[in-house]
């Protein structure tokens, strides 16, 4: 007979998914894209919040029908509290809530970026206690040191934008449609990621700084193309591959650096940017000629799904750290 039973449910920016994790094993993992974005070049909050709403019953129904269960079967809900856009926050948020208390059984709140880490724990290998992972989003870039399910310790993190930010940034300058970060990952693959030099961060620390880079980019195009307007679309490839480059460059000197303060081989990467090819790549090589145990994350884990977020339950779960419902959900949830 099955003992804990978790649904998951995720809807902290513009992907509604849920989630069944079984007595610690995740079942499946449904999830709902909003495509309707690409044509504003970002996330439109409002639009998120209402595509929420309409999806938010189907993938729930889904995930349970999937997994051969009954909501009557479900013994916990976890849900993203945050860090997210609120309006999209409070549609997930709220349901679940609603949820927990028609089916009385406990609400758990989970933390976004945590989930993302947590994700190495769904399929094997799952790596082993103390690990360092490198997070990588569009909000967020941080060397998390992860001692446990439940304790984690930021060592280092942004001090301005995310990498996932700069990549989608650099793009649109470069005249890429959004979502741009992963069409530069693409096209940096024909490129010479040694063509061009692109100013780095002079953050000492293990902190991360993205923003300098980007201005490097802008000022660069802007001198080129004033002798040559076609400059760009005769040398995207190229520029993809350079500044794509020095992005990788930037987040691995920092992992480096860190695995060797804190005699950690164990190495992860999570969040959307880990389904970067070139990142991915780069650390293959980093763990080769530095013995490190590497943990990546197959691509449906890589972006927001509630997979992560029903696991993180699960632990959550097991230590009793229920919610309260009186909680609500915070957009800029503290780590």
């Amino acid at each position: 007979m099955m003992k804990d039973v978790v649904l998951g449910i995720e809807s902290s920016c513009d992907e509604t998914s849920a989630s069944i994790c079984l007595d610690g094993k995740v079942i499946n993992n449904i999830i709902a894209t909003q495509s309707i974005h690409e044509q504003y070049g970002g996330v439109v909050p409002e639009l998120a919040s209402r595509a929420h709403q309409q999806h938010i019953v189907p993938v729930v129904h889904k995930a349970c029908q999937d997994a051969e269960i009954d909501l009557s079967d479900v013994t916990a809900i976890a849900c993203t509290q945050g860090p997210g856009l609120l309006g999209s926050l409070l549609v997930g948020y709220s349901f679940s809530k609603s949820l927990s208390y028609a089916l009385d059984v406990p609400m758990i709140n989970v933390h976004h970026m945590k989930a993302h880490i947590l994700a190495h724990f769904i399929d094997d290998p799952k790596p082993t206690f103390p690990f360092l992972c490198l997070t990588v989003s569009g909000g967020h870039t941080q060397i998390v040191k992860v001692k446990s399910h439940i304790e984690m310790e930021v060592l280092g993190e942004t001090i301005d934008d995310a990498v996932g930010e700069a990549f989608d940034k650099g793009a649109k300058l470069l005249g890429l449609p959004y979502p741009g970060g992963p069409l530069v990952d693409k096209l940096a693959a024909k490129g010479d990621a040694t063509k061009y030099n692109f100013t780095k961060s002079k953050v000492t620390n293990l902190d991360f700084s993205f923003s300098g880079v980007k201005t490097s980019l802008l000022y660069f195009l802007r001198d080129q193309l004033a002798t040559d307007v076609t400059f760009i679309e005769n040398h995207r490839n190229d520029l993809c591959a350079s500044y794509q480059h020095v992005l990788i460059e930037m987040l691995t000197e920092k992992l480096l650096k860190a695995s060797n303060k804190e005699n950690i081989k164990r190495i992860a990467i999570a969040g959307g940017v880990s389904a970067n090819m070139g990142l991915r790549e780069r650390l293959l090589d980093l763990a080769k000629n530095y013995n490190w145990e590497l943990f990546i994350p197959d691509f449906q884990y890589c972006t927001d799904n509630a997979g992560m977020i029903a696991i993180s339950g699960y632990y959550q779960l097991i230590h009793n750290l229920h919610a309260d419902l009186k909680d609500a959900p915070n957009p800029r949830m503290p780590f």
